[in-house]
This record gives structure tokens, sequence and C-alpha cells, in this order.
């Protein structure tokens, strides 16, 4: 049966709708941070209590992609785009009205599973379309919007919460779903047509993961994908213990100083839009591999010679989200390019390396190590090291090849 090119989108639609698509996740991450204080009074709970609502979103986020994939490769990108949006409104109108610490989780696991389209589809319609180059240079636009939206978030949180109760956060989230949902239903189109979808049945699902994680290309861009956002959601969580419990900054000090992380990713992306049609993928993921090893020694090294510097700790910081900038989008094309037939759920792997790898980060950073400072000095070098082995041992396999 010979396959139809599919209608798709041009270029710029796919990168709007995309990245609009992927905000969605570290947006409701990432917004009610300033509320959680607030919260625990209100609720009469604890802190800790609060802060497994996060838990609870991320595991369903990083779980749920492993079924809205292959949902998607079946039914299309666009109609499971757009069930998987309600469901997020849903749980963000469930966290709205949450009387209580329980439906809150309920909420938090709901809106999890829910936003979990976001990754997994905009990788997927970028695979449906562009290959190489192309598809470099629109998931690095996706990319810079899923890294820039956390640091954006937490802002907008507290003004929103000078208005109001954290309820109007999650009125806020519901809002954003809607809007996503009249995306997809006035300006997206399909880009998977019928004749190329595949069954969605659990030995076909099951088969597609383990061809998937039996494929060295595959795996190997994605363990990279793991790493490298381990290492930032391992930084992020740690930063506001660092600089403002250890150093002493004071919160608008705090922020100013996280303008270092937001500038470096924003110039990395663009110098990568600017060479991706130069060099090649793996260029690309060589210099981002330098980068992250500088950086890993930067942090092992800059924060002990200068203890009371906040460039000390934030220059390392730079020079890995410009790492992060170069590797994100040439290990997700590199992992992609050869899964054409079962994109869905090459893109929801990636995601979910991706965000497990993000996970991962902060749990380790906030729970094997006596403080921040040493967490940071230890983790960030280790994952370095680990991210450079990885890409050395496929560098020799491919040799053999």
């Amino acid at each position: 049966m010979t396959i139809s090119r599919p209608v798709g989108m041009s270029a710029r639609r796919t990168a709007i709708i995309g990245g609009l698509m992927v905000a969605t996740g570290p947006l409701s991450l990432t917004l009610y941070a300033p509320a959680l204080p607030t919260i625990v009074g209100d609720l009469g709970t604890t802190d800790a209590g609060v802060k497994l609502t996060l838990t609870v979103y991320f595991a369903a986020f990083a779980l749920a992609q492993l079924i809205c994939g292959p949902l998607s490769d079946r039914f299309g990108r666009r109609s499971v785009g757009i069930a998987f949006f309600a469901i997020y409104v849903l749980g963000s109108l469930v966290c709205m009205a949450a009387p209580s610490l329980e439906v809150l989780f309920i909420g938090r696991f709901i809106q999890g599973f829910g936003v979990s389209a976001g990754v997994a589809l905009s990788r997927a319609m970028v695979r449906d379309q562009f290959v190489g180059s192309e598809a470099i240079r629109i998931l690095t636009m996706i990319n810079l919007i899923l890294t820039v939206t956390p640091a954006v978030a937490p802002t907008l949180g507290s003004v929103i919460l000078l208005g109001g109760s954290w309820h109007y956060l999650f009125l806020v989230m519901a809002g954003f779903g809607l809007a996503i949902l009249a995306l997809l239903g006035t300006g997206a189109r399909e880009t998977l047509p019928p004749e190329a979808r595949i069954p969605f049945r659990p030995g076909v699902i099951l088969g597609n993961y383990r061809t998937l994680l039996s494929a060295p290309d595959f795996l190997i861009p994605s363990l990279l994908l793991c790493l490298t956002f381990s290492g930032f959601h391992g930084f992020t969580a740690l930063l506001p213990f660092v600089l403002i419990d250890g150093l002493g900054l004071t919160p608008f000090q705090f922020a100013m100083a996280m303008l270092v992380q937001t500038g470096s990713f924003i110039a990395g992306n663009l110098l990568v839009g600017a060479l991706s049609t130069r060099l090649g993928g793996t260029r690309l993921m060589t210099v981002a591999l330098v980068l992250m090893g500088v950086s890993g020694l930067a942090f092992a090294t800059l924060p002990a010679l200068y203890p009371q510097s906040v460039l000390a700790v934030m220059v390392p910081v730079g020079i890995w989200m410009v790492g992060i900038a170069f590797i994100s989008p040439s290990a997700t094309a590199a992992a992609m390019a050869g899964f054409g037939g079962m994109a869905g759920a090459a893109g929801a792997l990636t995601g979910f390396f991706q965000v497990g790898g993000g996970f991962l980060g902060s749990l380790t950073a906030g729970t094997l190590f006596p403080d921040a400072h040493t967490a940071l000095v230890i983790q960030m070098p280790i994952v370095a090291i680990l991210a450079i082995a990885v890409a050395l041992i496929d560098r020799r396999r491919r040799k053999r090849q």
C-alpha cells in the first residue's frame, strides 16, 4: 500500500502549535509554586503534603505519555490532542474547586495525565512532516518554549496571587487549556494520514516500545535527553537554597540572577537556529557535550574557589543551558529519525525519558545529599561525566559497525 503524504502544516504553524502545547506542562508544574505556603494553611496540611502534589503531577505527566503516543498512532495527533487537553481542563477545574488535599491530589493527577499530550504529540507532529535540519530547527523553537516557561511561570503566579487566592491559578490553567483546545479545533491540521495508522493493541504497543528500547539509535539519544534534563531540573531545585539561604540573596536578587539561566538558554537557541542548517545533528551534539563537560568542571571548582560569588554558581548554570539548547533538538530528532512508522510511540518515549530524567534529577538533588551546596557541586559533575560517557560508548559502537 502506498502511503500518501499527509495534508500537514507549515513549519511555522507546527512550531507555534507544538510550542504552545508543550508550554502547558511546565506552566502547570511551576505556576502555583508561589502559592504552596498559602495552600498549606488553607487546606490545613503540611509542607510535605503539598509538595506531594508536584510529585503526583510529575508522575502522571511522565507515565501518561506512554499511552498518549500509541493512541495518536492509531487515531491521529489532532483528535488525541483534543481529548487529552479536555482531560487537562477537567483536572484544572477539579484543582480550582478542591476543598481538601486529597481532592487536590486527584485534580493534579488528572492534569498531569491530560497535559502529557503536549510533549508526545508535538514531537510526533514534527516527525510526521520533517526530518534533518528542518526538524532540528522546529524542535529548537519548541524546546525554547519548553525550558523558558518554568522560569517565567512562578513570576506570573506571584502576580496572579496579588489579585486573589490560589484558586485563580488553576482557573488560569483551565483557560490556557481551553485556548489550546480552540487552537487544535480551528488551527491545527492532522499530520498522520489514515493509511499510516497502526492498531492500538497491547501487543502492538509493547512491541513498538520493545523495538525502540532495543534500538541503540533511539536509546542513546534518549539517554542523553534524560541526563541533560536531570541536570537541569536538579540545579533548578537547588538554586533557591544555594542562592537565597546560602548566599543571602533577596527574592528580587534571586530573580535577577536567574536571568543568567534564561538568557543563556535563549542565546543558545538562537545560535542553534542559525547553525542547524550548516552543522549536522551529530556536530551539534558534540558541541553540547563539550559545553556540559566544561559546565560540570565549573560546578566542581568555581563554588569552592569563590564561595561567596553568585557568578561562581550562575556561570556553570549558563554554560549548561547553552548545552541544553544544542543537545535537546538534535537528540530528539536523532532518536525519532528512523521510526516514522511509530512516531507517536517514539515521541512519547523520548518525552518519558526527558520528564523522567527531570523527576529523578530533582528527587536525587533533594534526598541524597546533606545540603544544597554539596548536591550542586557533586551531582552536576557526575551527570556531565555520565552524558559524555554515554556519547563515547555510542561513538565506539558506531565505529565497529
